[in-house]
């Protein structure tokens, strides 16, 4: 971490020096605020944008900045929220006035008026956000930190600068950037902070679910998820957020019979899958995968706890917290819910003596899509026993070399059959009927069963057999 009471050396990119000129003909002061002054002093080369406040007017300096740029760049210019912004050398900076804010109870919009910086400042989240670098002529680079963010950052700490109860009161998505910001820089939020969340904790219903899954893709986006996730659940948002993951903390024991906790198992999975991976729909894929248990969890005599469909239903729930949180009704939903549909296929598999006809429908059934469900099923395993571990991931590894073996023979990823709809209508003079589909599906099943090859030839003989069962005789043969 740099430690230092002045940044010159932050502030090399010509846009500040550009930023210094036009403040000084506006004769207003200017200061770069906000992320950027925490990552540099972390060190964290994270940040594509530049937050800058202007004691005076955002949108003028911003215009006046594009002025002595000498390709002009575009400003867009938000009035509603007294904001512009500009984009040079691929880094998108925005210009914001000094303003001071009060909030309404039900809403996490301000009422907003003309401020000075310590006003700025005071309303900023979080003391390791609310630093500023000086962009003015005569103390440029110096840091101006009223709240003591550099000790919070010195102390891994994440704390609001004014009463946490009335920050998270007045805009409560600050409690899922705490919490976001946490998992992120491996901080602890402080204790009246964690509580004042805790307290206000329902005043998130006032946020939209857009909003809300920002952060939560910032969360699963971090090395290890599991870290924001419980804090979620300790101060009671996680069960506002997504009440179908809290249920799985639900731990039963009958006549002696209890089943693992699936939400601490689940949080296990998502941590082992960030491993391997940094696709943002595949840790969601990991952290929604078992949601079908709680409702189909069940108790009999003979097998003890069961979760019968618990794949198919968990599919089926994907679509409607998608939906509450208004996100994505895509392709992205739709690979989710395949996931989460087929997460208990290749362990199933990998369980048994692996067949060829398993490992074509398997591949069958995920297509282009299938490293990635064995990579969740990999992460799936989070048994402490190391001979079972070294056993499972053995298993996957020979399943793995088995779908390289039957794809090379059969092709059966994104399956195409070798005779067609149309070819059939043609050869047997049908109009579209029953038998069409009848006899497409004998041909894929029976390829995937390995009765007979991918091929043509052998498709064609096959369909004749099958169409003389439906009473069908060839009336334009091609072989």
């Amino acid at each position: 971490m740099i430690q230092s009471s002045n940044y010159n050396e932050a502030l090399q990119d010509p846009i500040f020096k550009i930023i210094t000129q036009a403040a000084k003909e506006l004769q207003v002061e200017a200061y770069v605020i906000g992320g950027f002054v925490r990552d540099f002093i972390l060190e964290r080369n994270t940040k594509k944008d530049i937050d800058i406040v202007a004691v005076g007017s955002g949108i003028d300096l911003a215009l006046k900045v594009s002025e002595l740029i000498p390709h002009h760049p575009k400003v867009q210019v938000f009035k509603n929220y007294g904001t512009a912004m500009l984009r040079f050398n691929d880094i998108d900076i925005e210009f914001v006035g000094a303003r001071k804010e009060s909030y309404r109870n039900e809403s996490r919009n301000p009422l907003v008026e003309n401020g000075t910086l310590q006003d700025d400042q005071n309303r900023r989240d979080f003391t390791i956000n609310a630093m500023a670098f000086s962009l003015n002529k005569e103390n440029f680079g110096d840091l101006v930190d009223p709240f003591n963010g550099m000790a919070a950052l010195t102390d891994k700490i994440i704390k609001t600068p004014l009463d946490p109860d009335v920050t998270y009161s007045d805009d409560p998505l600050r409690m899922m950037r705490a919490i976001r910001f946490a998992t992120q820089l491996n901080f602890i939020i402080e204790e009246n902070s964690l509580n004042a969340i805790t307290k206000n904790a329902d005043r998130i219903k006032i946020i939209s679910g857009e909003r809300i899954v920002e952060e939560l893709n910032k969360i699963l986006l971090t090395e290890k998820p599991s870290v924001g996730f419980l804090l979620l659940y300790k101060t009671g948002l996680l069960d506002l957020i997504l009440p179908e993951l809290t249920a799985l903390n639900n731990v039963e024991e009958v006549e002696g019979h209890t089943h693992k906790n699936n939400f601490y198992h689940t949080l296990e999975v998502v941590d082992n899958i960030c491993v391997n991976t940094d696709d943002l729909w595949l840790r969601w894929s990991a952290l929604l995968h078992d949601i079908g248990k709680a409702p189909t969890k069940k108790f009999n005599k003979k097998n003890g706890w069961t979760f019968h469909g618990h794949e198919f239903l968990g599919s089926k729930m994907v679509k409607r917290i998608f939906e509450r949180l208004h996100m994505p009704l895509n392709q992205k939903m739709r690979f989710v819910q395949k996931m989460v549909a087929m997460s208990s296929r290749p362990i199933v598999i990998s369980e048994d003596l692996v067949t060829d006809s398993a490992v074509r429908r398997l591949v069958f059934d995920a297509g282009e899509d299938v490293e990635n469900l064995l990579t969740l099923c990999e992460a799936d395993i989070t048994t402490k026993n190391q001979k079972k571990f070294k056993k499972y991931h053995n298993n996957f590894k020979i399943v793995r070399q088995k779908i390289i073996e039957v794809e090379e023979r059969d092709h059966v990823r994104n399956f195409q059959p070798p005779i067609t709809g149309e070819e059939i209508m043609e050869i047997f003079n049908l109009s579209p009927s029953r038998e069409i589909g009848q006899i497409k599906d004998a041909i894929k099943e029976a390829i995937l069963e390995g009765d007979i090859a991918n091929d043509y030839t052998e498709a064609y003989q096959f369909m004749l057999i099958k169409a003389e069962k439906l009473g069908l005789k060839p009336v334009n043969p091609k072989l």
